[in-house]
């Protein structure tokens, strides 16, 4: 008896360490649109600490849209991502500034080649601590900035975020070859680096 009531309390305390640790790792989401979701996808997957990285729509009305009603214009949503990411490892700041150096913020309702109000560029902040961190980047970057436009970036309230259909996600990995060709094709890289120089994104 003596044996299995020590055996117990050790299940126990394993137990409850392990619902400790699990609850210890508590994930946090941030979302953004910089026009085409795979290369927002692609800046935001390398960055140690980011759980996840996913492709799709956000800031519109229309329910489960589709990617040809989304690119068509008209559903009021942006192509976005949603990163997940583990705020031990990875601040929101950092998050921020991956994000102002992968996007044209001087260009309203277009993204490099992508023209149109759904690939503008936004934040969509989740909480209060959010949105303010992402005014005080603005803010910074207004009186820091390297270019000579005014950044006509949103920060808005996060709504109801949609995942893009499956051959979206991870895009670039999947068909490196096109996605470089769109990338070159589109311009993104040489504009970001008149905008940013060596600070600029890929």
């Amino acid at each position: 008896m003596k044996i299995l009531i020590t055996a117990i309390m050790g299940l126990s305390l394993m137990l409850s360490t392990s619902t400790s640790v699990v609850a210890a790792t508590t994930f946090e989401k941030a979302t953004f649109a910089g026009g085409c979701f795979w290369c927002e996808e692609h800046a935001f997957d390398e960055i140690p600490g980011v759980v996840s990285v996913t492709s799709g729509y956000t800031g519109g009305w229309k329910k489960n849209p589709t990617y040809e009603e989304v690119s068509a214009g008209g559903t009021g949503h942006a192509e976005s991502v949603q990163v997940v990411y583990d705020p031990a490892k990875v601040t929101y700041e950092k998050l921020l500034d991956a994000f102002w150096h992968n996007v044209d913020p001087t260009t309203k309702d277009q993204e490099f080649c992508d023209v149109g109000h759904q690939y503008r560029s936004a934040i969509f902040y989740h909480n209060e601590e959010q949105h303010r961190l992402a005014l005080q980047s603005k803010e910074e970057l207004e009186k820091d900035k390297p270019f000579k436009g005014p950044i006509v970036t949103e920060i808005v309230q996060a709504t109801e975020f949609y995942p893009a259909e499956k051959y979206h996600q991870h895009y670039y990995k999947k068909n490196p070859v096109r996605y470089k060709y769109y990338r070159w094709r589109c311009g993104r890289d040489q504009r970001l680096k008149e905008l940013w120089g060596d600070a600029a994104g890929h």
